[in-house]
């Protein structure tokens, strides 16, 4: 039953999305719809009267290049397209609203088909300098949601608890059992495809990514991984369209996917927008739409999520308020760097890739 409504709200959502987005559908279904091979998903681009002033989405423009622009009306931003490669780029603006609705978007309009099509997210985010250092990039094996809890304010809950937020459904912060992923109240973790996760990462874990000054000088105060020159590795995100900051949410951060994940997962990124990208694509499979197995998320640290020693979580805050995320470029050329080897291969051989997903014959670790 719940399946059932799932899969109808999917394909009423994508009808009425095709009359918001103006394009009529028997006009649209005169025409062979274009046959995308990939979608790199981008979350933000810095703009100013009207002139790129960089971001997620800059370097596929500049580098690949995406040079054909497809009005977009439904979303933020044109999008960008390589004709020849038949790769599109979407920028879905910032946090989860924003970039569920982006998706559900893209995925309901009848210009394209996304049947077969490989989602590649690359964003920034907030690095634990337990598992990596700033500049590294992490592609996930699962996607974490840390907005979806019942919440107690620190002053009010009980003395021997750990942290105020408890799982829906719970009374205690990551009591046992842990609830199902999903339910009416919401969607909390989702799982990748694990080998196609590990085939990107075995194409891509060897790579030197980019060091220069100012990351040694800012992972300097801290200790074991994230005091390493940036790198390549395995973690999950935890999205919360809160950005958060201290050594207590950051334990908090750790447990939380541990816990829904069922111990697979490690804490490594904190962003905004992925819980929101899986949810709409997972809208949008139910509708038949789009593969959920085919989907990889990239994320690059462009900041710590815990401050130095030497600051509060207060003036950590402070810091970045006023200076912004230290490592910005440093993460943003990581994720160009890392991502587009893997959108190259996935594109170029879709003789193969078309009907079969890389990394059905690797052995796992």
């Amino acid at each position: 039953m719940f399946d059932s409504a799932i899969r109808r709200l999917a394909q009423v959502s994508c009808l009425l999305a095709w009359i918001l987005i103006g394009w009529p559908v028997h006009a649209a279904q005169a025409r062979a719809p274009i046959e995308v091979r990939v979608v790199v998903v981008t979350t933000w681009e810095a703009t100013k009267d009207g002139q790129d002033l960089g971001g997620e989405l800059h370097a596929w423009l500049a580098q690949w290049p995406l040079k054909t622009q497809i009005p977009f009306p439904a979303g933020v931003r044109a999008l960008s397209y390589d004709p020849h490669r038949h790769v599109l780029a979407l920028l879905t603006g910032e946090a989860t609203a924003r970039a569920a609705a982006s998706v559900m978007a893209l995925g309901c309009d009848p210009r394209f088909d996304l049947s077969h099509a490989y989602w590649i997210v690359t964003g920034t985010a907030g690095v634990d300098p337990k598992i990596a250092s700033a500049g590294s990039a992490a592609w996930s094996r699962f996607v974490v949601d840390g907005d979806l809890a019942q919440e107690l304010d620190a002053r009010d809950m009980p003395a021997d608890w750990p942290t105020g937020f408890v799982p829906y459904g719970r009374t205690e912060p990551y009591q046992a059992p842990t609830p199902l992923a999903e339910t009416e109240a919401g969607h909390v973790v989702y799982a990748l495809n694990r080998n196609l996760v590990d085939w990107a990462f075995a194409r891509t874990g060897s790579l030197v990514l980019q060091d220069d000054p100012t990351l040694v000088s800012l992972r300097a105060p801290y200790e074991g991984p994230g005091a390493r020159p940036p790198f390549v590795l395995e973690g999950e995100g935890l999205m919360s369209a809160r950005t958060w900051y201290g050594a207590h949410l950051n334990d908090w951060a750790e447990h939380w996917v541990s816990y829904w994940t069922g111990g697979q997962g490690q804490f490594a990124m904190s962003a905004e927008e992925d819980a929101g990208i899986m949810q709409a694509l997972s809208f949008l499979a139910h509708a038949g739409r789009v593969r959920l197995d085919r989907v990889l998320i990239l994320r690059a640290g462009s900041d710590y999520t815990i401050g130095p020693p030497s600051l509060t979580a207060a003036q950590f805050l402070a810091k970045e308020a006023k200076d912004g995320f230290p490592a910005n470029q440093e993460a943003l050329d990581a994720l160009y760097a890392v991502a587009a080897p893997v959108a190259r291969t996935l594109a170029d051989d879709w003789a193969t890739t078309r009907d079969h997903v890389p990394g059905g014959d690797l052995k796992r670790r």
